[in-house]
């Protein structure tokens, strides 16, 4: 028995194990994503496609896919947040992080999932990346020339800015 690898805490069978064998539902759209997520680890690249819905089907790169899940190393997922995607509801959001290493550098896959359930089943719409915030500097800028902040006297270039 193993742990499930979308780190959800639970063992590997009682979590994402129906749903990538198709025995269950997924219940949640988060449970539709984690077992996304552990489909890519598990190679099961064939769930990723029937988990997709059908508006989304047209730009599905098969090969691509499993491409990429064959040459990363999944080291875990973080789930953010979620905004309904419960068992009453039609739609709902997941923010994720999949944290992974391609080519020996780490990378991580920050997303804002949307899914939809149709006929009792949820499947993954779309993904947006989240918008970067924008950073509002707190002191002026201090230009090459001007003098060094840290109070030596000297031009930044020539201190702190060296």
């Amino acid at each position: 028995m193993s742990n499930c690898p979308c780190g959800s805490g639970l063992e590997y069978a009682a979590c994402c194990e129906p749903i990538l064998s198709g025995t269950e539902l997924a219940k949640t759209a988060e449970a539709l994503m984690r077992a996304r997520y552990s489909a890519y680890q598990k190679d099961m690249i064939a769930f990723l496609g029937e988990s997709l819905h059908l508006s989304s089907r047209h730009d599905w790169d098969e090969a691509a896919t499993r491409k990429w899940a064959e040459q990363s190393e999944w080291l875990g997922l973080e789930v953010r947040s979620t905004n309904r995607g419960g068992e009453d509801d039609e739609e709902g959001s997941v923010e994720f992080i999949a944290t992974y290493k391609e080519d020996g550098l780490l990378k991580q896959h920050h997303e804002h999932s949307l899914f939809r359930k149709e006929g009792g089943r949820w499947y993954y719409v779309d993904g947006k990346l989240p918008t970067p915030e924008t950073v509002k500097r707190e002191a002026p800028k201090v230009g090459r020339n001007d003098p060094c902040p840290c109070g030596s006297g000297k031009k930044y270039k020539k201190c702190c800015g060296a």
